[in-house]
């Protein structure tokens, strides 16, 4: 996990599994503290998520304020299916292929 440089937010590389789940959460934390409207999570370095790290994201989303979104950019194909399938219509995530 490192931080983008040219907009708000973070980018994930590897897997999101037990193993790293605790840095993912805490990412996940930081970006829920960031005061803008769209908090940016790039995705397309990252080669799995497990349904507990989608969950994360999903409890993340749901504890921003209303207006807020988490964009995930380019995220593995199972984390859109797996979030429309446990959180169908999460309003506090934005799915992109950048």
């Amino acid at each position: 996990m490192c931080p983008l440089t040219d907009r708000t937010g973070w980018q994930a590389a590897g897997e999101v599994s037990l193993a790293t789940r605790p840095t993912w959460e805490q990412t996940l934390r930081r970006l829920t503290l960031q005061d803008v409207e769209v908090c940016h999570l790039e995705l397309s370095a990252v080669t799995f998520v497990d349904v507990a790290g989608v969950s994360a994201l999903a409890v993340a989303a749901q504890g921003l304020p209303e207006g807020r979104r988490i964009m995930l950019e380019q995220p593995p194909a199972a984390v859109p299916r797996v979030l429309e399938m446990f959180w169908p219509g999460l309003p506090g995530v934005e799915v992109v292929a950048r």
